[in-house]
C-alpha cells in the first residue's frame, strides 16, 4: 500500500470537494439496510462527511473511519466533534491489512476507493474478512470513461486523456464502476446486488462548482504534479485544460454526468 500513489492527492481543492459529500448523495443504495446499533467500518473515509452521516444513522452503533492520510483524519475527527458524534472514531490504516479480527463489522463501506488501488480484489477480500457472516460489503466507484458532457470541449477531452494516463500509470483503474461486479465475484462474494447512480452538474450553481473545483485541481493538485512529472502535458497544457473547465462552467446549457457503479454484497 505504501508504494501505491493516490491519483487525486490531498491538495485542498480535492479534500474540500470530498468534504461536501453526504451519505444521501453517495450511499443511497446502502442507507435502507442500515440499522441503529450496527458496527460500521468506512474504508478510505477522507475528510469524514459521509462517515459522520453514517454514524448518525447507526447510532449508538460504533463507526470507524479509516484512511492513510493523517491530515484528512484530523479534519474528519474535527467534523465529528463539531456534530457531537460520540460514536465515530477515525484511525490510520491499510485497506490491504486491516487491523481488526475476522467477523468484526456489520457493514464495511468504501466510497470511490477501489478505483485508486492496484489490487482492488485483494482489498475486497480484506473487507470481506472483517465483515460478520451475513454482514454487508458496500462499494461505489465512478466510471471515468462513462462520463459525458455537453457542449463538446476539446479541453475536457484532453483532461480525460491525461487523467486516464495518470491513473493507469499508478496501476489503478479509473473506469472502476464497470468492473465492480467482476471484482466482487473474484473476491468470492456471490450474494450481490449491483446498481448505479449518477452525479449530474447541469444547473448554473452546480456547473460553477464543478468548473471551479476541476480548474483548480488541474493546476494545483496531484493531477498537475503527476502530469508534469510524467511529461503527459506541459504548464501551457494545464492552463488550457483549466480554462476549458471555466469555459464549460459558463455555458447556459452545460451538462456533465458522472455515472457510478455500486455493489451491495453479503458475506456468506
Amino acid at each position: 500500500m505504501k508504494n501505491e500513489v493516490y491519483s487525486h492527492g490531498h491538495h485542498r481543492s480535492v479534500v474540500n470537494a470530498h468534504a461536501v459529500r453526504t451519505a444521501a448523495d453517495c450511499a443511497a443504495y446502502l442507507l435502507p439496510h442500515l440499522k441503529p446499533g450496527m458496527a460500521l467500518l468506512d474504508v478510505g473515509c477522507g475528510p469524514g462527511s459521509i462517515t459522520a452521516d453514517l454514524a448518525e444513522l447507526v447510532a449508538p452503533g460504533e463507526v470507524t473511519g479509516l484512511d492513510r492520510s493523517e491530515d484528512v483524519l484530523e479534519q474528519a475527527a474535527e467534523l465529528a466533534a463539531l456534530r457531537g458524534l460520540e460514536n465515530a472514531t477515525f484511525v490510520s490504516g491499510n485497506i490491504y491489512d486491516l487491523e481488526y479480527d475476522d467477523d468484526t463489522f456489520d457493514v464495511v463501506h468504501a466510497h470511490q476507493v477501489l478505483q485508486h488501488l492496484a489490487d482492488p480484489v485483494a482489498a475486497l477480500y480484506e473487507m470481506r474478512r472483517v465483515a460478520k457472516p451475513g454482514g454487508i460489503i458496500a462499494v461505489r466507484d465512478a466510471d471515468f470513461h462513462g462520463m459525458s458532457w455537453y457542449p463538446a470541449m476539446p479541453e475536457l477531452d484532453e483532461w480525460m486523456e491525461v487523467y486516464q494516463q495518470i491513473a493507469r500509470g499508478n496501476k489503478a483503474e479509473p473506469d472502476a464502476g464497470r468492473h465492480l461486479v467482476s471484482w466482487v465475484l473474484a473476491a468470492g462474494l456471490r450474494d450481490i446486488t449491483p446498481s448505479s447512480s449518477n452525479w449530474l452538474y447541469a444547473t448554473e450553481e452546480k456547473r460553477a462548482w464543478q468548473g471551479s473545483v476541476w480548474s483548480e485541481r488541474v493546476l494545483h493538485s496531484a493531477y498537475a504534479e503527476q502530469a508534469l512529472e510524467r511529461g503527459l502535458t506541459d504548464q501551457a497544457g494545464l492552463e488550457r485544460i483549466a480554462q476549458g473547465w471555466r469555459d464549460w462552467a459558463k455555458t447556459p446549457d452545460g451538462w456533465f454526468l458522472i455515472p457510478n457503479g455500486e455493489i451491495l454484497a453479503r458475506k456468506p
